[in-house]
């Protein structure tokens, strides 16, 4: 099949739609303050682009909290994962008492509002001492519900029944199936899941804005300082923005080709 003009069209305005909010970023951060409130805005870049990114870089100290924000993120994704593939194995495959049960209860607990388990949760973390700790964001986060439910419906259809049972009559462990056979089907759906995982703990705002400060942010906990203030510096807080966006388009680079042909693998076995 050959994609006609209509559908480079319709490709083509999505992607300006899409690239239009990063781009317009870029343009702020490149600019003064001053310039950012004129009417009518500015719609190219200007020379300020590094003195502003320099400024952000400093006054919200990036450097410490993009150093804890991958330390966050990177735990809570490995976390996430590998709890979420055993769990969505087990939901998926093995049979024990009250299996629809729990599994309806994990996902019960994704119709809950965030805001309401902030406080009990801050004062468990206060009890343990936690307060302005890296643990105390990475912990409550570890696995996810829809993590779980999102590897229970991938492994029921990509995992063969048979070949678990194959495993088994070779004398093969749980934990060496998990590793050998549940981990190798699994590989796609842990990608998608772990790059959806890593973006969504690297933008999280407001549980890490109640559990640390300024002195060990989190790199929105940085950016936040920006913003205060009589007269805050708009074009500082774009720099900003834009310094905390650039590592997940990083990643995306680097990683989004394994991604994407591991999502078309597993459609292919599936």
């Amino acid at each position: 099949m050959h994609a006609g003009p209509l559908t480079y069209l319709i490709l083509a305005v999505f992607t300006a739609v899409s690239l239009a909010p990063l781009i317009w970023t870029a343009i702020a951060a490149s600019r003064t303050s001053g310039r950012l409130a004129q009417t009518p805005p500015p719609l190219w870049f200007g020379g300020n682009l590094f003195k502003n990114l320099e400024r952000a870089w400093t006054e919200a100290s990036l450097g410490d909290a993009m150093l804890n924000t991958t330390i966050v993120a990177g735990s809570i994704t490995i976390g996430t994962v590998l709890f979420s593939t055993i769990a969505g194995f087990a939901f998926a495959k093995l049979k024990f008492r009250f299996s629809g049960a729990l599994l309806l209860l994990t996902i019960g607990t994704m119709m809950v509002p965030p805001q309401l388990s902030v406080v009990p949760l801050y004062l468990w973390v206060a009890d343990l001492q936690w307060t302005n700790q890296l643990q105390a964001v990475i912990l409550p986060t570890f696995v996810s519900a829809f993590g779980v439910f999102f590897m229970r419906q991938y492994l029921l259809q990509a995992l063969p029944g048979e070949l678990i049972e194959a495993a088994r009559m070779d004398g093969a462990s749980s934990l060496r199936i998990i590793w050998h056979v549940v981990f190798p089907a699994a590989r796609p759906a842990m990608a998608v899941l772990g790059l959806l995982t890593f973006v969504m703990a690297w933008n999280d705002f407001l549980w890490p804005i109640i559990a640390l400060n300024q002195s060990n942010p989190t790199v929105q906990v940085a950016l936040n300082s920006l913003g205060t203030g009589y007269i805050p510096d708009r074009a500082v807080i774009m720099a900003g923005a834009l310094l905390g966006t650039l590592p997940l388009l990083l990643a995306f680079i680097l990683f989004g080709k394994q991604i994407v042909s591991g999502i078309m693998q597993g459609a292919v076995k599936g």
